[in-house]
């Protein structure tokens, strides 16, 4: 295994922790632990590439791990993969708020986890997150204003919007769109999280993050950026519990 990039895996469950750490056993070099602070142990020790653990743990949670990576100067740069298991769209708003770099959705497919872990591998950004083109009006509510614009690309973790006037960074909006060739309305919430500037100097578009996003919208963009982008995860080749 010498040369191999080392990946943390933090689950209270015994199962998921043995098919993840199987999933991911090409990818690279898997040591696992059972909870927040076993995981704060491993890094301390070992300073893993990537971590994957799981939103709702004993003794610490994944969010408050989280938190703590990210409050340390020296480990906020190991990208966190934070995973849910439950419908609600403010779990995913949990994990973000705590600084993960990517969240995804138990039961957990390998092909997705596999390429979760290596976009962090190869990027170690958000921005290194599979891009599709989307090309779609949305919404976009904050407070009393509305505003119109269109979705140019899309991830898992965001969208790039263009829009007539640039809304400030952190601001958190509320989105309304659909993908093309879907009846589906996604209305997630989002943070703006950069600019992009024109040559006149003019906002060029914004870069939002998702916050909260339930989990069949989440399942929804997830197919589209496959079908556009990469394979569709086997659906037999799931860990992480029941649907």
């Amino acid at each position: 295994m010498e040369g191999k990039r080392t990946i943390l895996l933090a689950d209270d469950a015994a199962m998921f922790r043995e098919i993840g750490a199987l999933f991911l056993a090409r990818t690279g070099r898997v040591i696992t632990a059972n909870n927040g602070y076993q995981c704060l142990e491993a890094i301390g020790r070992e300073r893993p590439d990537v971590i994957v653990a799981d939103l709702d743990m004993p003794c610490m949670s994944g969010d408050e791990l989280c938190r703590r990576i990210k409050a340390d100067e020296a480990l906020r740069q190991i990208p966190v993969i934070l995973m849910t298991s439950s419908d609600l769209a403010d779990e995913r708003a949990r994990a973000v708020r705590a600084g993960a770099d990517d969240v995804i959705a138990k039961p957990i497919h390998r092909i997705s986890l596999i390429q979760a872990v290596n976009r962090f591998l190869r990027s170690g950004s958000l921005r290194g997150l599979l891009r599709v083109q989307l090309d779609t009006n949305i919404c976009i509510r904050r407070l009393d204003e509305e505003l119109r614009g269109e979705a140019i690309n899309l991830s898992r973790g965001g969208l790039f919007i263009e829009a007539p006037c640039p809304i400030p960074i952190e601001t958190e909006v509320d989105l309304d769109f659909r993908l093309p060739g879907s009846g589906y309305s996604l209305t997630p919430t989002a943070q703006v999280v950069w600019h992009r500037e024109r040559l006149d100097g003019r906002c060029g578009g914004m870069g939002l993050q998702f916050l909260a996003l339930d989990r069949e919208s989440s399942r929804e963009i997830d197919g589209f950026i496959y079908e556009r982008g990469g394979p569709t995860p086997a659906p037999q080749a799931a860990a992480g519990g029941d649907q």
